[in-house]
């Protein structure tokens, strides 16, 4: 029991209590409590300078100013928007932006395929996937020549040479010099994996100097439908060639 409760209670007063605020009215502000008189006061004196704020606003404004929220403002389903202006092009303007998407998608194309011409040139398509494996044909005159032939012997190399489509000396090169490159089977490894991965680095460029090429022609082929020439369509557009149209003859003057 409190302090006040008692000494009211002494008194034979009725002790006051502070009353909860329903939950069904909590929408509605704060209840009506002696400590919330100040924070009620600042809140209904604020709407107040408001009002008077926009009232002031609304007589000084002159009605026949024009501004353009007069004409791109509407209302959507009861939601003020703003109309956004559409982008006004004449053909001449988009066949200029068109020539120079062409010429970007063309530049990058030609960057690509002088790059895959450098990588070309430095693998030489060396044991490359999906590269026709070279045969070597040896002619023989009779079975027993075909059942005692023996390919190292017939290459003068060594057996372990015979694999190698590249770098295989002959035996009589072994004898003069030392073999050149790599012979251990780990650094084998490694360079193999090596080549494996500039062999799809080469695959990517030629797949997307493929792919710059079909953008470049459906550009092309976008600039030329600016045209009012009439028009058929022959074949429609696919991910990997642009449509094709059929225009009617124009003889020029």
């Amino acid at each position: 029991m409190s302090a006040a409760f008692r000494k009211a209670a002494k008194s034979g007063q009725r002790p006051h209590r502070e009353r909860a605020q329903p939950a069904a009215r909590r929408r509605l502000g704060l209840l009506e409590k002696k400590k919330d008189y100040r924070l009620r006061a600042d809140d209904y004196h604020k709407k107040q300078n408001a009002l008077r704020a926009l009232q002031k606003k609304a007589l000084d404004k002159n009605p026949d100013e024009f501004y353009f929220k007069m004409i791109r403002a509407e209302l959507q389903d009861g939601v003020h928007t703003i109309k956004q202006p559409k982008d006004e092009v004449t053909p001449e303007q988009a066949k200029l932006m068109r020539t120079q998407d062409i010429k970007y998608v063309e530049m990058k194309r030609v960057a690509e395929a002088k790059k895959i011409e450098r990588l070309k040139s430095e693998l030489h398509l060396l044991d490359a996937e999906g590269k026709n494996p070279n045969k070597h044909m040896f002619f023989f005159d009779s079975k027993k020549e075909v059942q005692e032939f023996d390919i190292a012997t017939h290459l003068d190399t060594l057996p372990e040479l015979v694999g190698r489509v590249y770098n295989r000396p002959t035996i009589a090169t072994l004898q003069k010099e030392t073999l050149k490159g790599a012979t251990e089977p780990a650094h084998l490894k490694k360079l193999a994996q090596q080549r494996k991965n500039q062999y799809d680095l080469l695959k990517q460029r030629i797949e997307r100097e493929k792919a710059m090429f079909v953008v470049a022609q459906k550009i092309q082929t976008r600039k030329d439908l600016l045209d009012k020439t009439h028009k058929v369509k022959v074949k429609k557009e696919t991910t990997n060639s642009p449509a094709i149209y059929k225009f009617k003859f124009q003889r020029k003057r």
